[in-house]
């Protein structure tokens, strides 16, 4: 064999081992991209499960049970419970360190006992509005008509405590009306006050126009226009060492959901 011949054969070796190489990489690269694809995605939301305990003012009470029973059934594997009672007295339960995930209050005040112990995670956001009413018995037997005649002589009237914000927004509309009113008692919470006049116990009780429409033939709403000017924002928040922050962050997106506003305007409360 010439020179010449035996300097071309090894080109074409050098040649052929080149193309093997980068026939081999292409098929390896190719390899790893139909992996990558047929690998399954991450998932975006991790599937919810465990108990989210939410502390409520009294006057969530309908709306809020109802609201828990669409989030178990939207969320297999979850429960929700409920402690309903004044703000006050939730908000400083909670302040104490009782275990909670989740704190819906009557008035920004109420909520600020929280916030101000650095007890809720991130800032409270106003879901919904209420308004007052007076309710009186069946049939409004005493010809209630006006906020002034609640302080008509023998008649029997029942108030939230001032420290409650139905208490705190009746006390205000009776000085924006210059009225003084002595009640028979005032009420730890809202529900307290209507089961007053529920158990005939009381002729008429300052409370909220859900609670009102919650209670039925039960009692008997009048309106009055001071309510105006004593409209609670109620706020909701995550709370800072909740046990299952997860599924409180997904109660609380139910809640403001327009799933959740539509139960809570169904009950009567205004939009924030």
């Amino acid at each position: 064999m010439t020179r010449s011949a035996r300097r071309t054969r090894r080109t074409l070796r050098t040649a052929g081992a080149g193309t093997a190489a980068l026939l081999a990489l292409t098929a390896c690269s190719s390899s790893d991209s139909s992996d990558t694809k047929s690998a399954p995605a991450p998932s975006s939301s991790a599937k919810l499960s465990g108990t989210v305990t939410v502390f409520a003012a009294a006057s969530l009470q309908e709306s809020f049970t109802t609201l828990g029973k669409e989030f178990e059934k939207e969320n297999p594997g979850t429960k929700v419970t409920f402690n309903f009672g004044g703000s006050d007295t939730l908000a400083a339960s909670i302040t104490g360190g009782a275990p909670a995930d989740v704190f819906a209050a009557a008035s920004p005040k109420t909520m600020a006992i929280v916030t101000d112990k650095k007890d809720a995670a991130g800032t409270p956001a106003t879901f919904v509005r209420n308004q007052l009413e007076i309710a009186t018995l069946p049939g409004n037997p005493d010809k209630v008509s006006s906020l002034k005649d609640l302080t008509r002589s023998g008649l029997k009237v029942v108030l939230c405590d001032r420290t409650v914000p139905c208490g705190a927004a009746a006390q205000k509309a009776l000085d924006a009306s210059n009225l003084k009113l002595t009640p028979v008692s005032y009420e730890q919470d809202v529900k307290s006050a209507l089961t007053k006049v529920e158990l005939k116990e009381a002729d008429a009780a300052v409370v909220y126009k859900t609670d009102v429409k919650a209670a039925g033939d039960k009692v008997e709403g009048v309106e009055f226009p001071e309510s105006a000017n004593a409209v609670n924002d109620y706020p909701i928040t995550l709370l800072k060492n909740a046990p299952n922050a997860a599924a409180a962050q997904a109660f609380i997106q139910l809640v403001k959901s327009a799933e959740g506003q539509k139960v809570l305007s169904g009950a009567g409360f205004l939009k924030p």
